[in-house]
């Protein structure tokens, strides 16, 4: 009897373990929270990612991300939009660095976009006025981590550079 109860603890073991397993090709990943921005001060940026798992080590996906500020004060409105979308690759970390922590996915990687810039300012003129400066390729590098509570539901915490730094976090799942 001690041994059959032995046996099933173990076995429940390996298979939790599998189940929990860092990154493997074919899982998809998505991200979805909110960061702070060190570029576009006074907002909080919207972000989102998804990701599939190619081989046992890299993933690849789409992103993006959304910041708008609204600045209001006595006799001027002004403020400004952030649009970012992309591809983004990610090659995950685990096995490189020996990490055998099962909940734990690191990885870092790269991105490439459009980033749409709107500017909105009736402080000199009385009139809004929309200027596009900044819009146009947007290129990013990532570094993060996603810890799981569950098979599937996580959370992260990201940092991207992109001619300013973001830390990002919120939710992580895997299908």
């Amino acid at each position: 009897m001690k041994k059959q109860s032995l046996l099933t603890i173990v076995f429940s073991i390996l298979i939790a373990g599998s189940l929990l397993a860092q990154f493997d090709k074919g899982d998809k990943l998505f991200n979805a929270g909110i960061g702070l921005n060190t570029r576009y001060s006074g907002s909080v940026p919207v972000v989102a990612s998804f990701e599939y798992g190619i081989t046992d080590v890299i993933s690849i996906g789409a992103g993006m991300d959304f910041i708008s500020t609204n600045y209001g004060i006595v006799g001027a409105n002004y403020g400004y939009s952030v649009f970012t979308i992309g591809a983004r690759g990610s090659y995950h970390l685990n096995k490189l660095l020996n990490l055998n922590i099962e909940r734990l996915d690191t990885y870092c990687g790269g991105s490439i976009g459009y980033r749409a810039f709107n500017w909105k300012d009736n402080s000199f003129t009385g009139q809004p006025t929309g200027n596009t400066w900044g819009s146009g390729l947007a290129v990013m590098a990532h570094a993060g981590a996603r810890y799981y509570f569950t098979p599937m539901i996580g959370v992260f915490a990201e940092v991207v550079i992109t001619g300013g730094v973001s830390l990002n976090g919120g939710l992580a799942f895997k299908f």
